[in-house]
């Protein structure tokens, strides 16, 4: 199978990373900043992955996510897939999806490394 790197990241914070595929959280998923007792914990910890893991829609978007790197893995260039995906702060949302989407990716045979650019950066105050 391929190497996939997968990078997380606030877009409050800096650009997108470069990547084949972006995946942007930021409106379609809730924001667990908005519970005062989640806002000061990242993807690290279990309530906030339970929070946005039990957001649906999340499991499909994973699935999606992971069938379009097996599409551009299979291409006839080989080479690393970088996914970067994105949510507001970059401490819930993306590295919590990151963390999923790597496991599924490395289920299916890839070998899987991940980047939390701005998971320990602090919180955005909006």
């Amino acid at each position: 199978m391929s190497t996939v790197e997968i990078v997380s990241f606030g877009y409050l914070h800096d650009a997108p990373p470069a990547a084949h595929l972006t995946i942007d959280l930021r409106q379609h998923f809730r924001d667990p900043h908005v519970s005062p007792e989640l806002r000061y914990m990242t993807a690290e910890d279990a309530p906030v992955r339970a929070a946005v893991m039990g957001t649906p829609g999340i499991a499909a978007l994973v699935d999606a996510t992971a069938t379009a790197v097996a599409a551009f893995a299979a291409g006839p260039s080989a080479g690393t897939v970088t996914v970067a995906d994105g949510c507001a702060g970059g401490r819930h949302r993306a590295p919590t999806f990151a963390l999923a989407l790597a496991d599924r990716l490395t289920a299916d045979g890839h070998t899987v490394s991940i980047r939390h650019r701005d998971m320990g950066k602090d919180v955005v105050q909006r």
